[in-house]
């Protein structure tokens, strides 16, 4: 197949003058180098596109794919992670991970949550602060915690998330609004382990490949996975593979939030225990990072025995199955609107 590849990368945005957390959701080189390594190692063509603007000039030249391997995340506003999906969509060309609606309901995590609790999925209660008049509805037991409602990357997140009384989560709301533009999302702090699960597949098909828990070592910012623990995560984290007990709790409910959300190929979701031992889900990650050293999936995957480029191969092929059902619906589909067309005309 021929496949673009879509991507923001975060040196790309630094010579632009953005600061490193601006950044930190976008790409390092080294992760576009091996994701485009391995496809031509399974035999792909591969073209670099780069971000969703470039791939508009692209597009608008006259440039088709089979395939486009999307990990661009976007620059600013709720729907940034949906643009490259809503483009190729467009112009009726396949690609990875999320559509457009996952993508953008996945990214605001309010949103996200009242999805999983109208689907029963456990998650924890929350209000989503939107200008301070809202803190007066927040009715939840401290100690809470503080986070920008559409971030990735633990971007928004230390140890101040973490609120212990209504001056503090006052000033920690302020600080996301003005900080970020955007909500905040207010919920209980959790106390329980920590674990991130990583889901392969579309569908009824898509299922857990495993689990690993997060520690947090000596000299990490205390309780949270904060962004500097994330982005130090070889120095601040360990991350082992949950035991078989930790498993049979989470990964039910991870699974059941992947298929209510409509995750598509790979993602991870993200839970936390709470006083009481249950698994609530924390939130849904549909465009996994995929530095094979660096990001949570590749880690689980190599954990398992697993070669980063087998993992690449499973997410293509995940995304090449759904590409060969729309085709095999298409003509159908294209007699329906014709007809339809005809019966408007008549």
């Amino acid at each position: 197949m021929k496949v673009g590849l879509t991507y923001d990368l975060r040196d790309d945005y630094r010579a632009l003058g953005f600061a490193e957390e601006e950044t930190a959701e976008f790409d390092f080189g080294a992760t576009i180098d091996a994701i485009e390594a391995a496809l031509r190692a399974l035999g792909h063509e591969t073209e670099r596109i780069g971000n969703v603007r470039a791939l508009a000039r692209r597009l608008a030249d006259g440039a088709r794919f089979d395939l486009v391997f999307n990990t661009a995340e976007g620059v600013r506003g709720f729907g940034r992670e949906a643009q490259v999906p809503a483009l190729l969509e467009a112009f009726e060309i396949a690609y990875t991970f999320a559509d457009p609606l996952v993508a953008a309901l996945t990214l605001h995590k309010g949103m996200a949550k009242r999805v999983l609790r109208d689907a029963g999925v456990p998650t924890a209660p929350f209000h989503v602060v939107a200008d301070e008049a809202d803190l007066e509805a927040v009715d939840l037991p401290f100690p809470l915690f503080v986070k920008p409602v559409a971030e990735g990357t633990a971007k928004g997140i230390d140890a101040g998330s973490r609120v212990e009384d209504f001056a503090s989560l006052t000033a920690r709301c302020r600080l996301v609004l003005e900080r970020y533009a955007q909500p905040a999302l207010v919920e209980p702090f959790l106390p329980g382990r920590e674990f991130t699960v990583g889901i392969l597949g579309n569908g009824r098909d898509a299922h857990a490949i495993g689990t690993l828990e997060l520690h947090l070592r000596p000299g990490a910012e205390p309780d949270v996975y904060s962004y500097r623990n994330k982005e130090r995560s070889e120095d601040l984290v360990d991350l082992p593979l949950a035991d078989a007990a930790a498993r049979a709790l989470v990964e039910p409910v991870a699974l059941a939030a992947w298929r209510a959300l409509g995750g598509r190929d790979a993602g991870r979701i993200d839970l936390r225990l709470d006083a009481a031992g249950r698994a609530l889900v924390l939130e849904l990650n549909p465009l996994p990072g995929l530095h094979p050293t660096h990001s949570d999936l590749p880690i689980l995957w190599a954990a398992l025995g697993r070669p980063y480029l087998e993992l690449i191969a499973a997410i293509v092929d995940a995304a090449a199955a759904r590409r060969r059902e729309g085709a095999a619906s298409g003509p159908a589909r294209g007699r329906r609107r014709a007809a339809a067309l005809a019966s408007a005309l008549s």
